[in-house]
This record gives C-alpha cells, sequence and structure tokens, in this order.
C-alpha cells in the first residue's frame, strides 16, 4: 500500500541510451536491479523458480508508463541513489506532485491501494 503524506509524492521518469550499455546483460541488469525478475532454473525433476527482487520491490510506487512511476516523496532518495549509478548512461527525471482527492479515488478505481495521511 502507498501511503502519501500531505499529497506529496515524486514522478519518476527515465530512459535509457542502449548506445551507452556495453552490452545487454548491462542494460539487463539495470531493469532487473530496479524492478526485480523471476529466476528459473532447469532441473531434472522439474524447474526451480526463484522471485529476485528489484529496488521497487521494496518501495511502493504506482506504475504510470513502462519507463515512469511515482513513489512517495520520503523515498525518492532511495530511487535517487539507484538513478545515481546509472547516471551515464540512464537519463532521469524527477518532479514533486501533488495529488488531489479526485487523481486518488481514480487511481484506487484501477486496484491501485493508496491511502492518504
Amino acid at each position: 500500500m502507498m501511503i502519501i503524506k500531505k499529497n506529496k509524492a515524486v514522478l519518476i521518469t527515465f530512459d535509457t541510451d542502449k548506445n551507452k550499455f556495453k552490452s545487454d546483460y548491462e542494460r539487463n541488469k539495470f531493469y532487473r536491479g530496479l524492478h526485480g525478475w523471476k529466476q528459473i532454473i532447469p532441473a531434472e525433476k522439474g524447474n526451480y523458480c526463484y522471485d529476485r527482487k528489484g529496488l521497487l520491490n521494496d518501495i511502493p510506487h504506482i506504475k504510470v508508463a513502462d519507463s515512469a512511476f511515482i513513489v512517495e516523496l520520503r523515498n525518492m532518495q532511495k530511487m535517487m541513489d539507484y538513478f545515481e549509478e546509472w547516471a551515464d548512461k540512464v537519463h532521469c527525471e524527477m518532479m514533486r506532485i501533488t495529488l488531489d482527492h479526485m487523481k486518488i479515488t481514480e487511481m484506487r478505481k484501477k486496484g491501485h491501494h493508496v491511502e492518504i495521511e
């Protein structure tokens, strides 16, 4: 559940520069570190599945688009730290926003768990 204090949140958008990554592996490392991934290891008697966490698994967020999401203002520093590690390959913009009650109601109708404190 995402709890927004005094309607304050941060809209984060990012864009990767594919040409600056050394390989697809490195680019995937960025996305996996952000979103996490499911690791499947084949075995004789079936597959072993492991959910590997990314940063957004531990930070409540609302996905706006593939490269845009909203996080609580208090989690902005964690996001800034992550994107700073990739600053030479990923362009990121963060903008403080205020969500009004109508927008929050609309988000709830879409299935997002958003509360205001």
